[in-house]
């Protein structure tokens, strides 16, 4: 005697079955277009940018969400470091054996390798943008601060961190951009042919 207690049938299996199906097509989907935009670099940006001009208007206009913003000002500090750190930290790489940067000029060029790529640091920096945006849409999350004190104390976070950052830089000898291996072509010799040519 079944009393309703359980037994959904082979209809809740097509259910989870067609759920499931769904949820992989969207985040197949999601990650193609994801995949697309990675050399689309200054498109990016610019989408990101109109996202964080976006939220900053949303807390401007309902002067409030300062703990919201404080914490995603922390977080992008957070990202930044790692986007500006190598690979692998050069004061670990001393002791070990292993890749480490180049330090002299007759060094082999190897590019600098960040510990956040580009591409994650976008996608994390845009993320957490759409998250943040998202919670100023809850009251819970209007926390009553002066903000002023939270501006100054993340300055003063930013401020030590990144001195601690670039100390670190200019004791390991490293600039987070790769331009390319440098080539040097030398002074261009000129013959007495082409003097007496471009004197005549």
């Amino acid at each position: 005697m079944n009393l309703g207690g359980g037994g959904g049938g082979a209809g809740d299996g097509l259910s989870t079955s067609a759920l499931s199906q769904w949820s992989y097509a969207v985040s197949r989907r999601y990650q193609h277009l994801l995949d697309k935009s990675t050399p689309h670099v200054l498109r990016r940006w610019i989408s990101f940018s109109v996202i964080a001009f976006i939220y900053a208007l949303r807390v401007y206009l309902v002067q409030g969400y300062y703990i919201i913003t404080y914490g995603l000002g922390i977080y992008i500090l957070q990202l930044f470091i790692l986007f500006l750190s190598p690979r692998f930290d050069p004061e670990i790489q001393e002791h070990a054996d292993g890749p480490t940067l180049p330090t002299r000029g007759s060094d082999e060029f190897r590019p600098f390798v960040r510990r956040l790529p580009e591409f994650k640091f976008w996608y994390s920096i845009t993320k957490a943008f759409f998250f943040a945006f998202v919670l100023t849409f809850f009251s819970a999350f209007d926390v009553p601060v002066f903000w002023p004190i939270l501006l100054f104390y993340w300055l003063v976070l930013f401020v030590s961190t990144m001195k601690r950052q670039i100390m670190h830089m200019i004791k390991y000898k490293y600039v987070p951009l790769s331009l390319g291996k440098q080539r040097y072509t030398g002074k261009k010799v000129t013959s007495t042919d082409e003097t007496n040519i471009a004197l005549a």
